[in-house]
């Protein structure tokens, strides 16, 4: 574990059942971090997601926070204690309104109440959502809905965000938005952010380390820096 790490991973295995999956992990986040998580489909970057989130339990390893050791704890326990996660697919109740599904991002929060300055916050980051913010957010296009998935996150003003493939599926325009969204956020550095990206011109823009994963190992590791990106594209090519 490096020093002041804000998240830790050590020596972590987990699956699914009898299916290992993940394989010695080893990662740190450093506190206002962006990190980029790459590799084919089917690797294990979703599983390790979830087991970071608490979704999934590790056969092996341990998973610590600000220097805690949360490998036993819940989902809820690691949400409150400031983790975010944005899943894959976005995982919006599309027959609640907006509004409500920004509502049940402070469920995750100590208090469970809602915070009208959170709310204003993340109405000023995406304007879209308080124009729509009574419309069913089945409604919502593809890209307004990944919006909502970062808000409802952002409303708990979490201490690490975990974004997976927040580009699928997205226009070349909204994909600009959440570069600057994460940029923005980087900036302001309030926040560490584990990012799973396919596109390596993307990661590039936005990270400032990497991890490469295959057959559910980590097999490259760098800061920005030292980033071979020729090499990287190896292991993410079909």
């Amino acid at each position: 574990m490096s020093a002041n790490a804000l998240l830790s991973i050590q020596g972590l295995d987990a699956g699914y059942g009898e299916s290992p999956i993940l394989r010695e992990i080893n990662l740190d986040i450093q506190p206002g971090q962006v990190v980029c998580l790459m590799g084919r489909n089917g690797v294990g970057k979703t599983t390790l997601m979830k087991t970071i989130m608490g979704l999934i339990k590790p056969s092996q390893g341990t998973v610590s926070f600000e220097g805690k050791n949360i490998t036993q704890w819940s989902t809820s326990q690691r949400a409150r204690a400031g983790i975010g996660y944005v899943p894959q697919g976005r995982g919006i109740f599309p027959y609640l309104s907006v509004f409500e599904n920004l509502l049940m991002g402070f469920e995750a929060t100590p208090s469970r109440k809602p915070e009208k300055s959170s709310l204003e916050e993340v109405f000023d980051l995406f304007p879209m959502l308080r124009q729509f913010r009574h419309r069913q957010a089945g409604m919502l296009s593809g890209g307004q809905q990944q919006q909502l998935a970062f808000a409802r996150v952002l409303v708990r003003r979490p201490k690490l965000l975990l974004l997976d493939e927040p580009t699928e599926g997205i226009q070349p325009s909204i994909m600009a938005e959440i570069e600057d969204l994460i940029l923005k956020l980087h900036r302001e550095g309030d926040m560490a952010i584990l990012l799973v990206e396919q596109f390596i011109d993307f990661a590039l823009s936005v990270g400032n380390a990497f991890y490469v994963m295959e057959t559910g190992a980590i097999v490259m590791n760098s800061a920005a820096e030292g980033f071979d990106a020729e090499r990287a594209k190896e292991y993410l090519a079909i």
